[in-house]
């Protein structure tokens, strides 16, 4: 699959699930969110559950990163620090070098039975990357034709993760533009793919938005 804005999230799809198959043939992938309910559509990331033994979850929480990486390679990822305190359960977000942006991977990991819980593999984004993030989550609400104060909100909760005063005026595709600039200005050298991820989320408010 290409880099295109839109495309059928059945290659990848099917590329994540034999990596995952071949990492625990033991353990259970499920599909999850949109493409579980049937709802799916060109903006929707791809959510899958993985269930894994409790005795390996700890390894394949901490290999499943490099795994997908040589199957797609990764363009930045972050483990959910929500997820941290817990000792069975990890939601772990990829964004890839060749897929679209709005083909993330959202990925649970559950374990089935006992577990001892993973050695810390980083937490969230930096503040920028999840400036960045927004972004990605406000374009595809305006696509989606939410209503404005939801995109105002993403947008918003971006400016204030670059440390910016600026807030959303309502054009939103400069709003947007402004934002990546914003990150950019913050610093994203914490992340190897960050500067990489703004130019693709400047390039998808160009596609999508003028």
């Amino acid at each position: 699959m290409g880099r295109g804005i839109g495309g059928d999230p059945g290659e990848a799809l099917g590329r994540f699930a034999g990596v995952l198959g071949a990492s625990c043939p033991e353990g259970r992938t499920e599909l999850r969110g949109s493409l579980a309910s049937g709802t799916y559509d060109r903006f929707s990331d791809i959510d899958l559950r993985w269930t894994v033994p409790g005795e390996r979850f700890a390894a394949l929480v901490a290999g499943v990163g490099d795994q997908l990486g040589r199957a797609q390679p990764l363009l930045t990822a972050r483990s959910d620090p929500d997820f941290h305190g817990s000792a069975d359960r990890r939601l772990l977000t990829y964004f890839f070098r060749d897929l679209p942006l709005f083909r993330r991977l959202d990925l649970e990991i559950r374990a089935a039975g006992p577990a001892r819980p993973p050695a810390p593999t980083g937490g969230g984004w930096p503040p920028p990357v999840s400036a960045l993030a927004n972004a990605v989550g406000a374009v595809k609400a305006v696509r989606r034709g939410r209503p404005d104060e939801v995109v105002r909100g993403l947008l918003d909760r971006g400016f204030a993760r670059t440390g910016s005063a600026e807030r959303a005026c309502g054009a939103w595709a400069a709003d947007l533009l402004r934002l990546v600039a914003a990150a950019e200005r913050t610093g994203l050298d914490a992340d190897p793919g960050a500067w990489a991820l703004a130019a693709r989320v400047r390039d998808l408010v160009t596609c999508e938005l003028t």
